[in-house]
């Protein structure tokens, strides 16, 4: 998509984008890990894709954004959302869908590898823990 088209999406649309694309990102990443069994894969896919886990990983990424991108997580950051889930603190689901908005926004414009060097951060940072 061009970009006038990407910024004519809701901060909420571009994150609808990006929890699918995050939550691809990570279920192809467990795969890599090698785990096949059906509800270990759920379990851990969950665990990697809950509101607490997405801000941590947000937090980790971000001494590593330009000022667009930083500019689009807080943006949707700062998203008035209608429901969080009871699971959820308000400030991880705030910033999760921060995160969200930052992977849609980016797989939109079609920059693919700065998807991969951010999730590729992340991952680091998961298996450093």
């Amino acid at each position: 998509m061009s970009l006038q088209e990407v910024k004519s999406i809701s901060m909420l649309g571009l994150a609808h984008v990006g929890d699918g694309v995050y939550e691809l990102l990570n279920r192809s990443q467990l795969c890599r890990e090698g785990h096949t069994d059906v509800q270990t894969l759920h379990r851990l896919t969950v665990a990697r894709v809950r509101a607490e886990a997405q801000a941590k990983a947000a937090a980790h990424i971000l001494p590593l954004l330009t000022e667009e991108e930083l500019s689009i997580y807080r943006r949707g950051r700062n998203t008035h959302v209608n429901s969080v889930p009871h699971h959820a603190q308000l400030a991880d689901y705030h910033a999760a869908t921060g995160l969200e908005a930052l992977f849609g926004w980016l797989y939109l414009l079609g920059r693919l590898e700065r998807i991969d060097a951010l999730f590729a951060a992340i991952m680091e940072e998961e298996h450093a823990t």
